[in-house]
């Protein structure tokens, strides 16, 4: 499933020859450099600029024997341009190009991340204002607790999500950084008002101060928030597996005409769609940890990190669009029963209306404490008997001896408990 996935537009971002694309343009932005300062002649600029290219299959067989992947690509690039290769790759290191070009591509994914965060916000403000008042009880622990909406759920769902993409915004941002600063950051065989240049012709500026590497806390940030977002998608796909469940039954993924939900049981329904969320949500955030773990390398740079970086880059990003996609799909095509809502919210038989009964007690001048005891005890007699909560309330002479029949009746009251729902819409919304 996502090996397909790979070949849609994010796929490509990771494929070799759109990272080799990264770094040839980085290397003629390099020497358009140098020919602004007279170091390239304008029409030996343009021979490059003419000839420049590689081919794939070609690099591959030169590193065979180099060992060395960016050698081999200039040693490719040289081939197509002849005298004039030997003015590529000037006072460069090989991780000027290749840094340079994952933030190129990093912000390449994460273009489309940030179009696929609006989408899925867009499916949840539609579907929240769709529910802003489908009624349905509200659980912790699991167990009912007072009224809710299910448009509260997805007004929850959605104000997160606006974190994410805030958050996000600012990885891109933090992440669109380059360094052509030579082999340990001194700027030995250029300067940095060259690398100023330079980064600006690619969409990037310069990191204050770099060694042979662009510091990893950049990308382990970048990482983490791909994870977070990770997260928050199980987040949804947990509530929406629970809803599923037989005993619940109050949401439920779309059923696709010839779907089948058991080899086994014709009768089944499974939260397939969520259920894999919940598992990707594990390896993006398991890439996150390698990231972190990315950042302490030994003195101006080891290559510990670039083999991590070459699964985690690819997977976490082809992850993330592919989690995103899929939760947009899921939300958009979800099947909502309000009259199940309505029938479990009424299950505990006025047992969530407590604690209205609890502050009318205290109200009318007892003690919390006095009033959580009556309240709890004629509680407890329904959960017990399995039983209504009012009659019980009603034969109680120390309820009575503080609230009318319509006092405690009114504690009763759905459209009380969530009163509120648009006052929190337009805070969340507006």
């Amino acid at each position: 499933m996502i090996e397909r996935y790979t070949r849609n537009e994010m796929g490509k971002i990771w494929e070799p020859a759109n990272r080799y694309r990264k770094w040839l343009d980085i290397e003629l932005a390099v020497c358009e450099a140098w020919t602004e300062r007279g170091v390239i002649a304008p029409d030996c600029m343009a021979r490059i600029r003419s000839r420049a290219n590689f081919d794939v299959s070609r690099i591959d067989e030169i590193e065979k024997i180099t060992r060395h992947d960016v050698i081999a690509f200039t040693t490719s690039v040289a081939e197509f341009v002849g005298e004039d290769a030997r003015f590529i790759h000037r006072g460069l290191t090989s991780y000027d190009v290749v840094d340079t070009a994952l933030s190129l591509l990093l912000k390449e994914a994460g273009e489309i991340i940030r179009t696929d965060l609006e989408a899925l916000l867009e499916a949840l403000k539609e579907r929240a204002m769709e529910h802003k008042h489908t009624v349905m009880v509200g659980r912790s622990h699991g167990i009912h607790a007072e009224p809710v909406t299910f448009g509260l759920k997805l007004a929850i769902f959605y104000s997160e999500f606006t974190r994410h993409l805030k958050r996000w915004c600012a990885e891109l941002e933090n992440i669109s950084v380059g360094k052509i600063s030579g082999a340990v950051g001194t700027y030995a065989h250029l300067s940095p008002e060259m690398e100023t240049a330079i980064l600006a012709r690619l969409g990037l500026r310069p990191a204050p101060v770099s060694n042979q590497v662009l510091q990893r806390d950049r990308h382990a940030a970048y990482f983490t928030a791909l994870a977070l977002i990770a997260s928050s998608i199980e987040k949804i796909a947990v509530e929406i597996r629970h809803l599923q469940r037989t005993e619940v039954g109050e949401a439920e993924e779309f059923f696709h005409k010839g779907q089948k939900g058991s080899s086994a049981m014709p009768h089944k329904r499974n939260p397939v769609l969520t259920e894999n969320l919940s598992g990707l949500a594990r390896v993006v955030r398991g890439h996150a940890l390698a990231a972190m773990e990315n950042v302490p390398l030994w003195h101006e740079r080891d290559i510990s990190h670039s083999s991590v970086e070459r699964i985690i880059a690819p997977d976490s990003t082809i992850l993330v669009d592919f989690m995103l996609d899929r939760l947009t799909s899921v939300v958009r095509n979800l099947v909502v029963y309000p009259e199940k809502m309505l029938e479990n919210l009424m299950r505990s038989k006025g047992l969530i209306f407590s604690e209205a009964v609890l502050l009318r007690l205290v109200d009318k001048g007892l003690t919390r404490e006095e009033a959580y005891a009556i309240v709890q005890r004629n509680a407890m007699k329904a959960w017990d008997q399995g039983a209504e909560f009012m009659p019980f309330l009603l034969a109680d002479p120390d309820v009575l001896a503080c609230l009318t029949r319509e006092e405690v009746e009114s504690a009763f009251d759905v459209g009380y408990s969530v009163r509120w729902v648009d006052a929190i819409f337009e805070r969340v919304f507006f």
